[in-house]
């Protein structure tokens, strides 16, 4: 017999889960800061029996401006945190690599995507991806996810200038109007 499959929900890092500041690469964790909302999202996602991954573009490696130590060292800090909430995170996942290089797992190429969800057993069609870009969406359309666009982080820009190509299947203020209308969506 067949083992089911698990859900689960995909997460950008900066911009929808903690602050992002436009043209700055958080290097330092005094630089890292959770959006007030995050902690009470991921838990509702998590009582709802999804597995939790990070995905994420971390070009400053790929760009010479830190080195892959310093993500590793920013995501245990932000492990940390949401641990003290409550919160455990099923993986992180990243591409270290700069857009020109056109590599694989960059989102929205599903590189990575598909490696959790082999590794994990995941089922794309029970999933969500949640992100604040144009990128995160195409990453979750093409992995055959739904998709939530926030307004935090590039959110709200993202929704403007790309306002013809942009279609997730739900906008959403920040990441808890996310987790609330997934929790909605999989009770009806």
């Amino acid at each position: 017999m067949k083992k089911p499959l698990n859900k689960a929900v995909f997460l950008d890092r900066d911009g929808t889960l903690i602050y992002e500041r436009p043209g700055v690469y958080i290097s330092r964790t005094s630089q890292l800061r959770l959006y007030k909302s995050t902690p009470e999202a991921l838990r509702i996602l998590s009582k709802l029996g999804f597995k939790l991954f990070i995905v994420s573009n971390q070009s400053g490696i790929g760009r010479g401006y830190f080195g892959k130590e310093t993500v590793e060292e920013l995501n245990a800090y932000l492990r940390g945190l949401l641990k003290k909430s409550g919160v455990l995170l099923d993986g992180i996942y990243y591409c270290p690599h700069a857009p020109e290089k056109h590599c694989r797992c960059r989102k929205p190429e599903t590189l990575l995507g598909e490696q959790i969800i082999k590794e994990h057993g995941v089922d794309p069609a029970a999933s969500f991806m949640i992100g604040d870009k144009r990128a995160d969406v195409e990453f979750g359309r093409r992995l055959g996810m739904k998709t939530i666009l926030v307004r935090t982080g590039n959110g709200r820009h993202h929704l403007r200038k790309y306002a013809d190509q942009l279609h997730p299947d739900r906008v959403a203020a920040n990441i808890l109007n996310g987790a609330k209308w997934i929790k909605n969506e999989i009770q009806n």
